[in-house]
């Protein structure tokens, strides 16, 4: 009774005195039920209608009342856009067509093998999982402390641990002639003694793909060969994130008088950079 009286107005304490705090008048007591207006039930059911309708229809041919061929089991189940392009295009057998659905099919394939795999930098660290991918794919590897570059045999065979080695750091690598994708670039990332790094003649390096070379964790580098490459002035911007870089190798950095401006500019941002042609070294 005493909590119904008292409800809106301040609570008197000892001697009268008013105290600080009061019951609010909307407050709801133990066993009381707020009454909820017939304005907020509107708007709860007009937001449960909203849901409803954002959510994202069933594919045609999913639903129960479609009909669907056995044919099915050969389609598509991303359907793509490419996909429903090539289904609407005729039929077209001639060999070059087929050359170039084959050799984009081994591009997919390529870029689907030089996926990031977590477990095996898990097993054997940044370092040598970046030494296997690369040997595997026909590179070269120097560790710190070792007098010689690695290669893989003729038979693919080359001999690293097989587990994690805190002995084995990363102090070069060569991807020459390479068929290296942008997918492949997230296997050599975190290399902190890496001081030396080559894409020379890698048609499939473009300015993505030094993008992400800029960004994959190299505070060492000072070598950098870009020659041969699909590089084209707009990646250069991305290497002010290389502080260290004190020798860059382009195919011809007077190619284009926008190129050679790019050069300029670069080198006037960061001083201890020479930018030279790739006559100069590979000659």
């Amino acid at each position: 009774m005493l909590q119904r009286l008292s409800r809106g107005f301040p609570i008197l304490g000892r001697c009268g005195i008013r105290t600080a705090s009061t019951v609010p008048t909307n407050q709801a007591y133990p066993g009381e039920e707020v009454e909820v207006s017939a304005t907020v039930k509107r708007i709860r059911a007009e937001l449960a209608a909203d849901k409803q309708k954002l959510k994202w229809r069933t594919p045609i041919g999913d639903r129960p009342e479609d009909w669907s061929s056995k044919l099915k089991l050969f389609s598509n189940a991303e359907q793509t856009s490419d996909f429903i392009v090539m289904m609407q295009k005729p039929i077209d057998l001639s060999p070059r067509n087929i050359r170039q659905w084959w050799e984009n099919r081994e591009e997919r394939i390529e870029r689907h093998m030089q996926q990031f795999v977590p477990e095996r930098h898990k097993i054997l660290g940044a370092e040598l999982a970046a030494a296997h991918f690369i040997l595997y794919r026909g590179g070269a590897v120097k560790f710190i402390n070792d007098t010689h570059w690695r290669r893989a045999s003729e038979d693919g065979e080359f001999n690293l641990p097989n587990k994690f080695d805190p002995r084995y750091k990363v102090e070069a690598l060569r991807c020459d002639n390479m068929e290296l994708y942008y997918e492949g670039l997230e296997n050599i990332r975190c290399l902190d003694s890496l001081k030396f790094l080559s894409f020379h003649n890698v048609k499939t390096f473009d300015d993505w793909c030094l993008d992400r070379i800029s960004g994959g964790g190299y505070p060492h580098l000072e070598v950098l060969d870009l020659s041969g490459t699909e590089i084209t002035t707009n990646g250069l911007a991305c290497l002010y994130r290389l502080p260290q870089l004190k020798l860059l190798i382009l195919e011809d950095p007077k190619e284009t008088l926008e190129l050679e401006l790019a050069t300029v500019m670069l080198e006037e941002s960061m001083p201890a950079l020479k930018i030279v042609g790739a006559d100069a070294i590979h000659s």
